[in-house]
């Protein structure tokens, strides 16, 4: 009766790989033949190369490059990158869709990829064509591997009040200051930076591309997390750091547009993820309700508990739609895409976290235990409410866009 205890990460690993999901929750529904095929191949990938290494990852803090490449062979290094620099010009809602499939096999590494990609299509975006040749294609294939600048020690959520300098001197920049909380610090390449070049407010920042191994760059201790562990967080410093002026994306005091627009598909890609995990939790409470009896029963039988699983999947549902909904007005540079990015981000992070929460709680002591997947999976996207605009930020961007006419 309870070998099903014995082999937690395999059952996961089962339900995963399943094609008889429940229809009212398939992720499949809705979608075109193509989409169908790639969201297979992500979740293969996803059943297959992480998932049985997730739990792994996560306590030996791995940073797992090998499968971040494989997973890059596949395309998803630069999913919406244009292909004439490697990318797999794939759409916002396709990009989602994938995200949302290999986060079912490990949330934190894939939420790292989804930074990944948000760095590599602001320089595809943004970018010369010389830049663009020279930085996108070793970044497609994750040969070389990208972090995203914004956040300081003294500026979260007022990003516009960052502080690193810096000072045009002939044909190079002089930059000084500090980045906090940076996925992938000291482990990545390249580094793209928020930085101010002009005067205060977002009017005085630009945009620089920065590379491991520029003189006055370096990095602060390894944090240690809740959970991302897959990824290194670090501080970036800088230090009368010298960068080329030719690394300078778009012009001089367009970086906070670069970098809000940036974070519009990155508010999709990480609700995605919690999408991914909390399909995953429902899944893995489904199997625990059905194999777990109390009072002679199994716990499938308890009424309050289906009313539970039942609103798990209904809330489910519903932040899919709405992430997928925000990921077409994206795509299709809608005039309200980046109110109903931050809707989604805000409504699909919550609901996704109290999803996996209560997969927990239906698992009783044993989803306390590390040998369960569900722990990690609410380890893992709780940080999804706070990074990539904190929640709080999501409703007053909502509430100005409501109280503006």
């Amino acid at each position: 009766a309870m070998a099903w205890r014995a082999a937690p990460r395999a059952a996961a690993r089962l339900l995963l790989g399943r094609r008889g999901i429940a229809s009212c929750i398939d992720p499949s529904t809705g979608l075109t033949e193509d989409q169908k095929e790639f969201q297979k191949v992500a979740l293969d990938f996803a059943a297959k190369e992480m998932a049985p290494y997730m739990a792994e990852w996560d306590e030996k803090e791995i940073f797992p490059v090998e499968t971040m490449r494989k997973a890059a062979q596949l395309g998803f290094g630069g999913i919406y990158v244009k292909p004439d620099v490697g990318g797999s010009g794939l759409s916002r809602l396709d990009t989602s869709i994938i995200f949302e499939a290999l986060s079912t096999g490990c949330t934190s590494t894939t939420a790292y990829m989804s930074i990944h990609n948000m760095c590599v299509w602001m320089i595809d975006t943004f970018g010369s064509e010389e830049q663009r040749r020279r930085f996108c294609p070793s970044l497609c294939s994750m040969e070389k591997f990208a972090s995203y600048c914004l956040t300081e020690p003294g500026s979260g959520s007022d990003a516009a009040s960052l502080l690193t300098s810096a000072q045009r001197k002939g044909d190079t920049y002089v930059l000084n200051g500090s980045k906090a909380f940076i996925s992938g610090g000291g482990d990545t390449d390249v580094y793209v930076v928020m930085c101010r070049t002009g005067g205060p407010g977002p009017k005085g920042i630009s945009c620089l591309v920065l590379e491991k191994g520029m003189p006055g760059l370096s990095f602060g201790k390894k944090e240690k997390k809740v959970g991302w562990n897959s990824q290194p967080t670090r501080a970036v410093i800088l230090e009368d750091c010298v960068v080329p002026v030719g690394n300078r994306l778009g012009a001089e005091g367009q970086g906070f547009s670069i970098a809000m627009q940036g974070l519009n598909g990155g508010r999709i890609n990480i609700a995605s993820c919690s999408l991914g995990a909390a399909h995953a939790s429902v899944l893995l409470a489904q199997e625990h309700l059905t194999v777990r009896k109390q009072f002679g029963e199994p716990l499938a039988s308890n009424q309050y508990l289906q009313f539970r699983l039942a609103e798990m999947a209904t809330r489910l549902v519903a932040a899919r739609l709405m992430v997928r909904n925000a990921a077409r007005a994206l795509q299709d540079g809608r005039e309200d895409a980046a109110v109903l990015c931050s809707m989604a981000k805000l409504f699909a992070t919550d609901e996704c976290f109290g999803i996996c929460n209560q997969a927990l709680q239906m698992h009783g002591g044993y989803g306390y235990l590390k040998d369960y997947a569900v722990q990690q999976f609410v380890r893992d996207i709780r940080v999804h409410q706070i990074l990539e605009g904190t929640n709080e930020v999501m409703r007053m961007i909502v509430a100005r866009n409501l109280l503006q006419g």
